[in-house]
């Protein structure tokens, strides 16, 4: 039939055996020289790639971290700024209404003076207060750099809060227009904390400048720096004039959707775009190489791998010729020995009789074999590696949840608010700023992911004792506890987030008061701490949507995002049988129920959860 001899023919079925082996020789060498060439020319182009993404990140960190940390130096010249005696006492008086005289003012702006003269990269620090009335770190009369701030897009943006925003703008200066990366912060008043006023300190980009100038990215170093604001706006570019524009609406597309990453962008030439998002400060740093300069090697690379592939395929071709002599025997022993790899047996090795084809055919077999057996190895170790690696994200997810309730506050805001309290003798803001810096330095100091229930008390105790403070005869508590659930484990920080949503979502809505009250009993195995309050309580519907989001982990859908915090890490520390139960009624109030398992023959503790809180204050601290 037309189809098998066609079929003889491709097989060369009736060819010498000569022949057969230097035309298939010829093709079993010529197709993986083929593929191997390809698959490095390939592989390697990646790698370059690879290589040139991971230093230009490498290169981003390094110059993210020295940004934040060079603009954190000036949030806190600002609180020294404004927590400075002159200007405390030229802001309460003239949000007292009392006019300043100007030896006040004269004050003020020598405060502005010494902290613009002790920075060579200060340009200009303005104090903005209501009514256009502007104090400048310039003693020349009528040169301001935001006699026009109110009316700029970024006015608006600072936050209320009083936390620092750095952003860039463009500033009218002596004469010239002058880019500038500007710290703003609101002023609130004592009385009413209504923001009343703005300071401003304008940075030159000396420093920017300098570090930008120390990045030498591409082989030839035409590689730049930029640096984008959340808006795609131009924070510094080599080219000055670009600085304040808007960047391409690709590369701004890019950004929106990423935190950090990677493209290729083409606009008069091709080019390799790495970024990254600084969370501090809410910019992009981003590295630009040209993608030409960065794929050279690869050029060079590949004419070496095809110019090797063509030698070794002639060679092949040439020793095929003289492979018909002594062929046999050392053929079946090798399909002999393929036969023990087929089933997986990699530990046989051929002993090399002859220096002709089949020799090297052999030997080019042993390595071969040696090489699958450190692959089959090395396949083995990477999955080892995957389980440690998978572990390590699972300890780095459990941080990161208890990280989202402990917020690092300035332990140096709060002794500056109890030494002012001392001061003008207001003994119970002394005691409640103490209070709270004990509290959060046991919510960051502490890193164990367990602690016993005594520790947890003194930390819900402190903390309702502050809200106290707050609501007076509004909030009442009250512990119901046996002695053996005292040392019992749970983890840390649960019964503070627990009493904060009866705060939350019983008091604060509601002009009426509530009683809040912690108990605990045991039931077989397991042993549940109750945190309720007689508050309003939830409709059954939002009752549902609640107990569903505990069971999918979805807070977003209930708003709830502390006790589903909380639940998260009681399935994950002590199993998925765990976790919280919430019983709620409209008008009667709401219970939230932690089950944990019960630990036997806990020994039993002298000190009450009062008296054990001076000990995990000073070991927080």
């Amino acid at each position: 039939m037309p189809f098998k001899r066609l079929l003889r023919t491709i097989l060369l079925r009736d060819r010498s055996l000569m022949t057969k082996l230097t035309v298939y020789s010829a093709i079993l060498v010529l197709v993986p020289m083929l593929l191997a060439g390809y698959i490095s020319f390939r592989q390697s182009s990646l790698t370059l790639e690879s290589e040139a993404r991971r230093y230009s990140w490498q290169i981003i960190d390094q110059v993210k971290h020295y940004v934040e940390d060079y603009f954190r130096d000036f949030e806190i010249s600002t609180l020294k700024i404004i927590n400075h005696p002159d200007t405390t006492a030229f802001l309460r008086a003239y949000t007292s209404g009392k006019p300043a005289d100007a030896e006040h003012e004269s004050r003020v702006r020598n405060v502005l003076q010494n902290s613009a003269f002790s920075r060579s990269d200060v340009a200009n620090i303005s104090l903005i207060l209501d009514h256009d009335r502007i104090i400048d770190s310039n003693d020349q009369p009528g040169i301001t750099s935001v006699r026009d701030a109110e009316r700029e897009r970024w006015f608006d943006t600072v936050p209320v809060t009083g936390k620092p925003k750095v952003l860039s703008r463009v500033i009218h200066w002596k004469g010239e227009a002058e880019p500038v990366v500007s710290v703003a912060k609101r002023i609130a008043s004592p009385q009413d904390l209504k923001p009343f006023g703005m300071l401003v300190i304008d940075l030159n980009y000396r420093r920017l400048e300098d570090t930008a100038r120390k990045v030498r990215l591409g082989q030839s170093g035409n590689g730049y720096l930029m640096i984008l604001d959340e808006e795609g706006r131009y924070v510094y570019h080599p080219d000055p004039k670009l600085i304040g524009t808007l960047t391409d609406y690709r590369i701004v597309r890019q950004l929106q959707y990423r935190s950090s990453g990677s493209f290729i962008f083409e606009q008069n030439g091709k080019r390799l775009l790495t970024f990254s998002r600084s969370e501090g400060l809410s910019w992009h740093l981003m590295t630009s190489i040209p993608y030409d300069e960065l794929m050279e090697s690869r050029t060079r690379m590949a004419h070496a791998i095809f110019a090797t592939t063509a030698w070794f395929m002639l060679i092949a071709f040439v020793l095929s010729l003289g492979l018909a002599a002594s062929l046999i025997r050392p053929i079946k022993k090798l399909h002999l020995h393929m036969k023990r790899v087929e089933i997986g047996d990699f530990k046989g090795h051929i002993k090399v009789e002859n220096a002709d084809e089949i020799g090297m055919l052999t030997a080019d077999y042993n390595r071969m074999v040696k090489r699958l057996s450190e692959l089959l190895e090395e396949v083995y170790v990477s999955r080892v590696k995957e389980a440690e690696s998978h572990l390590r994200r699972k300890e780095t997810e459990l941080r990161m949840l208890q990280a989202q309730i402990n917020p690092h506050f300035l332990y140096n805001a709060l002794e500056t608010i109890r030494g002012m309290a001392l001061a003008e003798e207001r003994e119970e803001i002394a005691d409640m700023s103490a209070a709270l810096s004990r509290l959060l330095r046991y919510n960051v100091k502490e890193d164990q992911p367990v602690v016993t229930v005594r520790q947890e008390l003194a930390v819900v105790d402190m903390y309702l004792r502050i809200q106290k403070y707050r609501f007076d005869e509004r909030l009442e508590y009250s512990f119901h506890l046996p002695d053996w659930v005292l040392e019992q484990q749970l983890p840390k920080f649960t019964l503070q987030p627990l009493a904060e949503n009866c705060i939350v979502h019983g008091l604060e809505p509601s002009t009426k008061g509530i009683s809040i009250t912690i108990s605990a009993h045991r039931i077989g195995k397991t042993y549940v701490l109750a945190v309720g309050d007689d508050g309003p309580g939830m409709p059954p519907e939002r009752l549902e949507s609640v107990r569903q989001s505990l069971e999918h982990s979805n807070p977003r859908s209930s708003g709830h995002i502390g006790i589903d915090n909380v639940n998260r890490r009681i399935r994950y520390l002590f199993g998925e049988q765990f976790g919280l139960v919430i019983e709620s009624r409209p008008s009667e109030g709401t219970t939230v129920q932690m089950i944990l398992p019960y630990e036997e023959s806990k020994p039993f503790h002298e000190k009450g959860w009062r008296e054990v809180w001076n000990d995990l204050s000073d070991s927080a601290g």
